[in-house]
């Protein structure tokens, strides 16, 4: 950009348009449906296996607990960070991102104690989603029953 010219909207709008990074939409969006898709897979295969044991309920179950257990275990391991930034999205939609959502921020504010660390913090964005799944589930069950259904 010449030093001498005025600043204006266009040119600058014009300036930090060609020195922006450009965004890989279609690369981001592949790889978040191909993690988000495995994922999936795996705990399809899951509850798969549980069902050789138990019923499909309890399978299911199983399999959800499973998917927390390893995503926390990733988590804690700094793999999980690595598939999340690879992935985006991919990673963040499964109950793995849940997981992950719980763990993160405990594991970072460990050093504060127990209580006011890893207790206090470790809802920090995991809080949020648990209130309003609560709240949605409550108006849900009472629009259920005042329908009769």
């Amino acid at each position: 950009m010449d030093v001498n010219r005025e600043i204006t909207r266009e040119n600058y709008k014009a300036y930090v348009f060609e020195k922006m990074p450009k965004s890989s939409h279609w690369k981001n969006m592949f790889w978040a449906f191909l993690i988000g898709g495995i994922i999936c897979a795996i705990g399809q295969g899951f509850i798969e296996l549980y069902s050789l044991w138990f019923n499909l309920q309890d399978a299911s179950i199983l399999a959800s607990g499973t998917l927390v257990f390893i995503a926390a275990m990733l988590t804690g391991f700094g793999v999980y960070d690595c598939i999340g930034r690879f992935a985006g999205a991919g990673s963040t939609i499964p109950i793995t991102g849940f997981s992950n959502a719980v763990v993160s921020p405990a594991l970072e504010f460990r050093v504060e104690g127990y209580v006011y660390g890893v207790g206090a913090k470790m809802f920090l964005v995991a809080g949020p989603v648990i209130v309003n799944g609560v709240t949605i589930s409550v108006i849900i069950a009472l629009i259920s029953l005042i329908i009769g259904g």
